[in-house]
């Protein structure tokens, strides 16, 4: 970046306050990544879009420091900024096993800040990527069983069951289009990469991933809805636990 937006450069100069030449890498990862450096963000970005998603690598961290960044925290919030997620040296590499979801969408979508490339060199084992999307996958189909039986016929229940299960579902099919190498911020464009993958008919998965836009929709809606949503939950099961064996 050759000019930092005003809330990046309040961040790595806090974070160098407090950890002076600890701090190794400074970067800013997700929506706001490819942002351009010559357009700050206003200061009520927090309020009118997500956060800015930044992470720290530092060599070494104690709980004074943690205190230090405590208070911080209001005034970074207040800039538009998410709380910075702070890794020890080498942390990140050992953990990408672990959390292949999490960090592979990070070194997918990033820009440095400040530092060297912490990511230049990492990959996302595709093994581990997609035991993740499959573990994300059967968790979404069984909550969704479970949901619908303990709704006891209720249309109402159905309906607050499936709009609080759009966002999940959103990032579910967001994890799958990463797993067959599509990176995208785009639900919506996840959406209709799956149902051309799973051959569903357009608006299976894209309607249930606009609800996480709404409050609420009728019973009636839900109805509807959710029967050709719990076909493509079971579809993506299937796919994923399928994915590179053919």
């Amino acid at each position: 970046m050759t000019r930092l937006p005003d809330h990046l450069s309040i961040l790595e100069r806090d974070l160098r306050g407090i950890f002076a030449d600890r701090l190794h890498s400074l970067i800013v990862y997700g929506l706001h990544a490819s942002a351009s450096p010559d357009r700050p963000q206003a200061a009520h970005a927090a309020h009118a879009e997500p956060r800015t998603s930044t992470l720290a690598i530092i060599a070494s961290m104690r709980e004074p420091d943690l205190k230090v960044c405590a208070e911080h925290i209001s005034a970074w919030h207040g800039a538009g900024l998410a709380t910075p997620l702070l890794l020890a040296s080498g942390e990140f590499e050992r953990s990408l096993d672990a959390f292949p979801l999490e960090f592979g969408a990070i070194i997918a979508d990033y820009a440095v800040v400040s530092g060297p490339d912490p990511f230049a060199a990492l990959t996302v084992d595709p093994a581990d990527l997609r035991r993740a999307c499959e573990v994300q996958a059967r968790s979404h189909l069984l909550h969704l069983r479970q949901g619908f039986v303990e709704t006891a016929g209720n249309g109402n229940a159905l309906a607050m069951l499936t709009v609080r299960s759009a966002a999940p579902f959103a990032a579910l099919v967001t994890s799958v289009a990463r797993l067959q190498g599509l990176v995208t911020h785009d639900q919506a464009a996840a959406g209709r990469h799956a149902e051309r993958q799973l051959q569903l008919a357009p608006g299976t998965v894209t309607e249930v991933v606009k609800l996480t836009q709404v409050a609420d929709i009728s019973a009636a809606e839900a109805t509807r809805l959710f029967s050709p949503y719990l076909d493509a939950t079971e579809r993506l099961v299937q796919y994923v636990d399928g994915w590179g064996t053919a």
